[in-house]
């Protein structure tokens, strides 16, 4: 693995950012943050997760929500 000084996602994985968002704001919080069915319709972590897998533009908004929190974790 290649060490990434300016990454601040870097090791972090995808379950773990979704999990403390949950934690941090719950489903219906975070739906109201980010405007996707996954957080609205019947929410899972593993759904979430298969739609940002595929969704570039999803997962960065959700990665930005993550590291504006982080500070307050």
């Amino acid at each position: 693995m290649q060490h990434q000084p300016n990454n601040p996602l870097h090791g972090v994985k995808l379950v773990t950012i979704v999990e403390t968002l949950v934690e941090h704001y719950g489903w219906e919080q975070l739906s109201l943050r980010i405007n996707i069915n996954c957080f609205k319709s019947n929410p899972s972590v593993k759904s979430s997760l298969k739609f940002l897998r595929r969704t570039p533009w999803a997962r960065e908004k959700v990665e930005e929500l993550y590291l504006s929190i982080q500070p307050y974790l």
